[in-house]
């Protein structure tokens, strides 16, 4: 992906294709600041064009463990004494 020109609108079919190459690497796994970057527009962009598209997006901060969770409730305990 080329970055584009900071403010340019993108319309018709250069606009479909950026959504069908964004929409493409962010189900593979890229994150939406990464494909901001890599196009030199902002994460409210990416994010809008991937909403705008239909896709499904992920929720922040990825999987959380159970064992996690229970090292930080221990670790609260602990400093409250």
């Amino acid at each position: 992906m080329t970055k584009l020109n900071k403010g340019a609108r993108i319309a018709g079919a250069d606009r479909d294709q950026l959504t069908s190459e964004l929409r493409a690497k962010y189900e593979s796994g890229t994150a939406i600041r990464d494909l901001a970057e890599s196009i030199g527009r902002s994460y409210g962009f990416v994010h809008r064009v991937l909403a705008e598209s239909g896709v499904t997006l992920r929720t922040r901060g990825g999987a959380r463990s159970r064992n996690a969770a229970k090292a930080r409730k221990t670790a609260k305990r602990g400093k409250k004494g």
